[in-house]
C-alpha cells in the first residue's frame, strides 16, 4: 500500500498509556520523522486522538516551538487513509468520528483502528531528560523560558489551551547547534470555538499531571491561565533543579512541590488547601535567581487566576528579566 511504502519504522522511542512513538524514515527523501500511533479501540482513546488532531490541524501557520504535524493517517483494519496533510486541509476527519466515536468498527476487536500522526523528528529527546543530563546553565534556561513563553502565547492566540504542559511533553530539536524546544502531546488540549480572548473560555474537566495542575484545575473550574501555572512550575524547577520521583515510572522529573512530612504535595493542591501560603522562591539558594525572576514566578503561580499573568503578558515580561542574559562588557 502506498502509505505503508511511504514510511519505514526504524525503532520505538517512547510509549505511554495512550500511544506509541516511533522514529521513522520517509522512504522517498530519507528524512527522519516521528510517528505516533494511537489505538482507537475505546471512545476515551478516540477522544484523545481527536483532540490532538484538532489542535495540530487548527493551526493556520507554524511556530518553531510547537511540534509540526506533517500528515495524519487513519488505519481502519488493513485500510490506510490519509485524512490530513500540512499543505492540504481536509474535512474527512469526520469519517474518524463516524467510524470510531459512534462505535461501528472500533468496538469490533477483530478490526484494528489506529490514528497515525506523522510529525517532525526531534533528536534531543524530551526537556526533562535533556536538562537533567547537563550541568545547570542560566543562559540555556533563559532561552528555554523565552521559547516556551512564545509557544504558549502562540497557542493561546490560536485559541488552543494545552492543559498538560510538563517537561516530559516538551521535546528538544537541534538546529545549528542550538537546542530548540517543541511543545508536543496535544491529547488533552482544547480548541476553543469562536474568536476573542482565549482566557474567557471556561473548562470543567480536571485533567493534566498532578504536579503541574493549577489550584483551580483541582476544583474543576479553570481557564487558559492554568497553562501559565504549569509553565511557572516548569520554570522554577528548571532554574533550581527541583525534582521528584514519579511513583508510576520511577523516573526523576522536574517539578516543584510542598513537603508535608514524607509526603510530596503538588503545589496547586497545597495552594488550594491554603490559599494564603507564601511561596519560598527561591527555594534552595538566593543566588540562583535575581529579584525580577522571583517576582515573575510569583506572578505565574498566583493562587487567584485573576492575579496571574496571561500568556501575552508573560511573553513580554520574560524578555525583560535579567536572569541568564549575557553581561555587556564596558568599553572605555
Amino acid at each position: 500500500m502506498a502509505t505503508e511504502a511511504k514510511y519505514s519504522i526504524v525503532r520505538e522511542v517512547g510509549r505511554g498509556s495512550y500511544g506509541v512513538v516511533y522514529e521513522a524514515i520517509v522512504n522517498q527523501t530519507r528524512s527522519k520523522v516521528a510517528v505516533k500511533r494511537m489505538h482507537c479501540n475505546v471512545p476515551e482513546n478516540v477522544e484523545l486522538a481527536l483532540q490532538e488532531f484538532w489542535a495540530l490541524q487548527s493551526i493556520q501557520r507554524q511556530h518553531e516551538n510547537v511540534i509540526q504535524l506533517e500528515e495524519c493517517i487513519l488505519q481502519n483494519g488493513q485500510v490506510f487513509q490519509p485524512i490530513s496533510h500540512r499543505y492540504r486541509k481536509s474535512d474527512s476527519h469526520l469519517l474518524l468520528i463516524e467510524t470510531c466515536l459512534k462505535g461501528r468498527r472500533c468496538m469490533d476487536p477483530k478490526s484494528a483502528c489506529f490514528l497515525w500522526f506523522v510529525m517532525e523528528f526531534c533528536d534531543g529527546g524530551n526537556m526533562n531528560e535533556y536538562l537533567l543530563s547537563r550541568s545547570p546553565d542560566a543562559q540555556l534556561n533563559n532561552s528555554f523560558m523565552r521559547q516556551l513563553s512564545s509557544a504558549v502565547a502562540f497557542l493561546h492566540r490560536n485559541q488552543i489551551v494545552h492543559r498538560d504542559l510538563k517537561s516530559d511533553n516538551i521535546l528538544i530539536s537541534h538546529r545549528c547547534g542550538s537546542p530548540i524546544v517543541k511543545v508536543a502531546d496535544f491529547g488533552l488540549s482544547k480548541v476553543c470555538q469562536g474568536k476573542g480572548n482565549v482566557n474567557q473560555h471556561r473548562f470543567s474537566s480536571a485533567c493534566g499531571s498532578n504536579f503541574y495542575m493549577a489550584p483551580e484545575v483541582w476544583e474543576g473550574h479553570y481557564t487558559a491561565k492554568a497553562d501559565i501555572f504549569a509553565l511557572g512550575i516548569i520554570f522554577w524547577a528548571m532554574v533550581e533543579r527541583i525534582t521528584f520521583r514519579d511513583r508510576d515510572t520511577e523516573k526523576e522529573l522536574l517539578g516543584t512541590y510542598i513537603c508535608q512530612g514524607k509526603e510530596l504535595i503538588p503545589l496547586g493542591e497545597a495552594l488550594l488547601e491554603n490559599p494564603n501560603m507564601k511561596l519560598k522562591i527561591p527555594l534552595k539558594n538566593k543566588r540562583s535567581m535575581p529579584d525580577d525572576l522571583c517576582k515573575l514566578l510569583h506572578d505565574m503561580l498566583a493562587f487567584n487566576p485573576k492575579e496571574r499573568l496571561d500568556a501575552f503578558q508573560l511573553e513580554v515580561r520574560i524578555r525583560q528579566i535579567s536572569y541568564g542574559k549575557k553581561r555587556q562588557r564596558c568599553v572605555s
